[in-house]
């Protein structure tokens, strides 16, 4: 889809992970777009829990958001899902940038409980924290209560200076897929499409052109200059690494390559006195010995190659 419309760049961010992260730099990259990698963590406020966008910048950026993303897991009791106090975002905000989300987000759960002052208050701790990194996203999917929390957003925006942004949020990528999404989204929520109470969504969320959104916002000249203007500021993709594994050595046994090889052969040994009955004095000559024997050498050899042999005697 990059290729074939030339998009220059493209975000993602997978909610409570980066496991999209990788494999989508790695693809997007090939075709000349510039990948941007940010992830959706669930913040709490006191008793109301949503989702905050937060974009790496750089690599201590990156490394920030995995750190966020692996606590909201892991500083929880395991019945609940994973989250982080909001206070979390303001200790470290050095290569991040952070957006106020959506109308189903956390600030738009306080907004439709009537909690502005307290949106308020947040807005200028997070804006004076992450200066112009932090944005309001303005968003026109046509989804309930959207007009109204737009409102308040622009008018948070002249009061605080806090710069928007115009955002789309994106489910699928052409308008024919609505109907496709809008069933998942009753497998994922377990209703039925012809449930009148349950989550639902515009047509709206499909990947729009540069001419559409340019035209959905044209009153809002800065929201647009700001998305244009955000990938300048990134510039950081993750990359392929080698997997970092831990040493295992011994003074008496020798290299990690020697232990392996001589516990292989002896196990081995072991195996054909056992089951096959045959002396060890004997294996030496003895064919289907030798076969098994070219066979852990082949393995053996691989296991050294890929630099392994630790990984192995940890786990022995």
């Amino acid at each position: 889809f990059c290729k074939e419309k030339k998009i220059p760049c493209l975000g993602i961010s997978d909610t409570s992970n980066l496991c999209g992260a990788l494999e989508f730099a790695e693809n997007i990259s090939k075709v000349g777009t510039q990948p941007i990698i940010g992830t959706q963590i669930y913040f709490k406020f006191e008793d109301t829990t949503g989702l905050l966008p937060l974009i790496a910048l750089n690599e201590n950026g990156y490394k920030r958001i995995i750190e966020l993303s692996s606590r909201s897991y892991l500083e929880n009791d395991a019945l609940s899902d994973p989250h982080l106090d909001v206070k979390e975002l303001l200790i470290d905000t050095e290569g991040v940038s952070l957006l106020s989300g959506t109308i189903q987000g956390l600030f738009g759960k306080l907004f439709e409980k009537g909690r502005l002052d307290e949106i308020s208050k947040l807005y200028r701790s997070l804006s004076s924290k992450f200066n112009d990194n932090f944005y309001l996203e303005i968003q026109r999917h046509g989804d309930q209560n959207e007009i109204a929390f737009e409102k308040f957003n622009l008018e948070q925006s002249l009061k605080i200076q806090i710069p928007i942004i115009a955002t789309n949020e994106v489910y699928y990528l052409t308008p024919d897929m609505h109907e496709a999404h809008d069933a998942l989204t009753c497998i994922g929520s377990k209703t039925y499409v012809n449930e009148k109470n349950r989550i639902k969504y515009s047509n709206q969320h499909y990947f729009k052109s540069n001419e559409e959104m340019s035209k959905l916002f044209s009153d809002l000249p800065e929201a647009l200059e700001n998305n244009f203007n955000l990938p300048f500021k990134c510039n950081f993709r993750p990359q392929f690494s080698k997997p970092v594994l831990p040493n295992i050595s011994s003074e008496k046994g020798g290299s990690a390559d020697e232990i392996l090889k001589k516990d292989s052969l002896d196990g081995l040994k072991e195996k054909f006195q056992k089951v096959f009955k045959i002396e060890e004095n004997n294996l030496k000559t003895d064919d289907k010995f030798l076969k098994y024997k070219d066979r852990l050498d082949h393995e053996l050899k691989i296991i050294i190659e890929m630099k392994y042999p630790s990984y192995f005697l940890i786990v022995s």
